[in-house]
């Protein structure tokens, strides 16, 4: 599945329109004329969906590409970077159950490092966030040890 924001769904659905009257591909000034977003927000919201493989975009051309993909439509950017973070949160949940020892404990070094350099390469700033999230569910637990710093998986 594949989320896009509300404007990129307007600038998607018009694509759609033009793709039939235009079929070397739709010129940036009619999209520009007929949505009525300034070049430059057209321009970003054009590159999000050519990275998302929903159209192509290059010499201020662009083509719809043939995709069976479900679309799903959230209101803004950042209610999209919560659904990410969510999904995020998730992966890292199954990661954490994966590598935790009997007593549901890890050492805060190696969760840290399966989140930074594991499947997900998180960044630092994702990881910490991801890390304060579970905490602040209840699903992590910070635990000092003589031996040095743990977190228990509370399920």
């Amino acid at each position: 599945m594949i989320t896009i924001t509300k404007n990129e769904e307007i600038v998607l659905n018009q694509i759609k329109i033009f793709t039939l009257e235009y079929s070397e591909g739709i010129p940036l000034d009619v999209l520009k004329e007929d949505t009525g977003f300034y070049e430059y927000n057209l321009v970003e919201i054009l590159k999000s969906l050519d990275e998302k493989e929903l159209i192509d975009f290059k010499d201020n051309k662009v083509n719809l590409l043939d995709i069976e993909k479900e679309i799903n439509t959230v209101k803004s950017k950042k209610d999209l970077e919560e659904l990410e973070l969510s999904i995020k949160e998730q992966e890292s949940y199954n990661i954490i159950k994966d590598i935790v020892d009997e007593n549901n404990m890890i050492s805060k070094y190696i969760l840290e490092g399966n989140l930074l350099y594991g499947n997900l390469k998180l960044s630092n700033f994702s990881m910490f966030h991801i890390i304060l999230s579970l905490q602040n569910k209840g699903i992590l637990k910070p635990i000092k040890k003589d031996d040095g710093e743990y977190y228990m998986l509370v399920s």
